[in-house]
């Protein structure tokens, strides 16, 4: 064999060793491209799966604070218009001006006797004074704060009746509170 023959013999089987090797090469390149584009895409997918949860949860989370905030305002709102219609109230109960005011002193005058004793102390508003005074059976004492009425003191203190309007107005609208409500806001 000659050496130009032998040499191109030993330069095919390097080029078939060298052809083999790098196809082989190749394909294992090619296996590790796809596995780390699976990989990939998996952590893409999973990123995306993760986020989408994330911002659905987020979503839900907002939506429940915004209506709890909005929850929120509307009772400070109600309780507003409520603090303000009870203090509408007071201040007609407490006006001198109150329609039926002098009769309904008459009438508490009258509970007032089968309730408490005659030797009782008389402690009228000062805006009721006048009326209380004209015809009471008892004896007449200090003013007592109030938007109108008075109480009934025993001659020693320990006993005390209060027929204010302060109080009545006061059981009133909480017994009437839910009426009240259903009306304002229902």
């Amino acid at each position: 064999m000659s050496m130009k023959k032998l040499a191109d013999e030993i330069s095919a089987a390097a080029k078939a060793e060298a052809d083999a090797i790098i196809k082989k090469a190749e394909e294992e390149a090619a296996e590790i491209i796809a596995a780390a584009q699976s990989e990939a895409d998996d952590i893409i997918s999973g990123n995306a799966a993760k986020a989408s949860r994330e911002a659905s949860q987020l979503g839900i989370e907002l939506v429940a604070s915004a209506k709890q905030a909005n929850q929120k305002l509307q009772l400070i709102a109600r309780r507003e218009e409520l603090d303000a219609t009870y203090g509408s109230l007071k201040e007609q109960v407490g006006s001198a001006s109150l329609k039926g005011r002098s009769g309904l002193l008459k009438k508490l005058l009258g509970s007032a006797k089968t309730e408490g004793s005659k030797d009782m102390i008389l402690r009228p508003t000062a805006m009721d004074r006048k009326v209380l005074t004209t015809d009471s059976p008892y004896k007449v004492g200090d003013d007592v704060e109030g938007l109108g009425g008075f109480t009934l003191e025993s001659k020693d203190g320990s006993v005390s009746l209060d027929f204010r309007f302060d109080g009545m107005l006061e059981n009133a609208w909480n017994d009437l509170l839910g009426q009240v409500s259903e009306t304002l806001f229902g």
